[in-house]
């Protein structure tokens, strides 16, 4: 049925408020994705909802408890694809379903096969009106990682490097700590909440000895739900007393260590370097975004380590380009993000 202005703007702002609610779990609901629910109850009231810890309740479980009652003849807004199978949960259509739900303003359709379509099937059998596609974009780009490993079977990967204004990532005589402020390491460390693994190459770990941890940031919902620390992986060997410990150590290539680590469930995989691991990763190809924390800093000569290591680009003709996804001032300094020319969503 063709909508009017004002449902439309309705729908609209429901599924911005749904998306919000999905932002607030971003760290804790891996490996499933993070949704957000709104229901609109007969009256005009909103109730929202997000998916929780794995094996709690989903997007739509959540907002249907706090409705109550209130559900009988609302509205549903959700990001994703409500699931019509059981897994660790019960089938949220058919929850949707029993509430009295008449209406369901769906994001985008979930590519995952086991509900693919099956879902807002089963509510349009059930005779519930079905609306996809409102906010679709912004859908899509909030849960990119997850749709790219439901697509390929691969995480979504996020490379992630910090640098002087002109280029430098470390000083001739190896020092490289800290080129950036500490809100730039804080937003550094809610990437690492965001991803379930994190990458680095052994050097990185022999001259730093970083931790990998995110110990620099609470996400907004309950410190209770603070997300643990990514799984750490060295390329590499790593010393037993070295700081990144416990840690996975991995060597190969790096298709087939992306492959692997998506058949585990890792949906981001978050790279951090150094300049080797960096360049190896651009030069084949599977950055899905680059994160560049930039410092107003010069090293002011051409002997520093640059952000990648290894033969770049011989013409101008073959330098790699992307496009600006994002541009934001973070403390003093400015944090960058590119995205491959031909990267939508994969």
């Amino acid at each position: 049925m063709q909508e009017s202005p004002k449902t439309d703007a309705i729908d609209r702002e429901c599924m911005t408020r749904a998306l919000a609610a999905a932002a607030q779990v971003r760290c804790i609901t891996a490996p499933n994705p993070w949704v957000g629910a709104v229901i609109r109850t007969e009256a005009g009231r909103l109730i929202e909802g997000a998916t929780q810890e794995p094996g709690e309740a989903h997007a739509e479980i959540a907002a249907l408890a706090l409705a109550g009652q209130d559900a009988v003849g609302s509205t549903m807004y959700v990001t994703l694809e409500p699931c019509s199978h059981t897994g660790k949960t019960g089938p949220c259509v058919e929850a949707i379903i029993t509430a009295g739900v008449t209406r369901v303003v769906i994001g985008i359709e979930d590519p995952d096969p086991a509900v693919s379509g099956a879902g807002i099937s089963r509510l349009k059998e059930a005779g519930i009106e079905v609306r996809l596609g409102v906010q679709a974009e912004k859908v899509s780009q909030q849960l990119a990682p997850y749709l790219k490993h439901r697509r390929t079977g691969r995480p979504w990967v996020v490379l992630k490097m910090a640098s002087t204004s002109d280029g430098g990532t470390a000083a001739p005589n190896g020092s490289s700590q800290w080129i950036t402020g500490p809100a730039a390491r804080v937003d550094g460390h809610r990437l690492r909440a965001e991803s379930n693994a994190i990458m680095v190459g052994a050097s990185t770990i022999r001259r730093d000895d970083p931790s990998l941890n995110v110990r620099d940031y609470v996400p907004p919902v309950s410190p209770l739900l603070n997300p643990l620390d990514p799984l750490r992986i060295v390329l590499g060997k790593a010393a037993a007393t070295a700081k990144v410990q416990p840690c996975r150590e991995m060597s190969g290539d790096l298709g087939a260590i992306l492959d692997q680590l998506g058949a585990e469930g890792i949906l981001q995989l978050l790279v951090e370097g150094g300049a080797g691991v960096a360049g190896e990763f651009h030069r084949a190809g599977l950055v899905d975004r680059y994160v560049i924390y930039l410092a107003p800093a010069f090293f002011g000569g051409d002997d520093a380590n640059g952000i990648f290591e290894g033969a770049g680009a011989w013409d101008i003709s073959n330098v790699w380009r992307g496009r600006f996804v994002g541009v934001e001032r973070v403390g003093e300094d400015l944090r960058l993000e590119l995205a491959p020319q031909e990267s939508a969503q994969q």
